[in-house]
């Protein structure tokens, strides 16, 4: 059996969250651009996080998660986005957070 990790774990829970959160706001919303960017940086997160754990160096491996972080940065952001230009409510701006999205 393979050893839990969080953060992995942790970024793939993003990812499903972040494409559930573009479904919505694609079909219910009918928000392409900003949710389109929130799509790709938010699956970014944990595709840099798995690419890290095969990194050649340890400075490969830093670049990696450096990444990852400026990528939760930018998820942040277009969240944030969202929310002052009224796609997401308040409510579910505080539920994302609350996820540590």
């Amino acid at each position: 059996m393979e050893k839990e990790n969080a953060v992995i774990d942790g970024s793939f829970s993003l990812a499903i969250r972040i494409v559930n959160l573009y479904k919505y706001l694609t079909v219910d919303k009918k928000e392409f651009v900003l949710s389109k960017q929130l799509l790709r940086s938010g699956t970014s997160v944990g595709a840099n996080i798995r690419e890290a754990q095969h990194a050649q160096t340890t400075a490969d491996f830093l670049h990696k998660l450096s990444i990852a972080q400026k990528e939760c940065e930018e998820t942040k952001y277009w969240l944030e986005l969202l929310n002052a230009t009224d796609y997401l409510s308040t409510s579910q701006l505080v539920l994302q957070k609350l996820f540590k999205i």
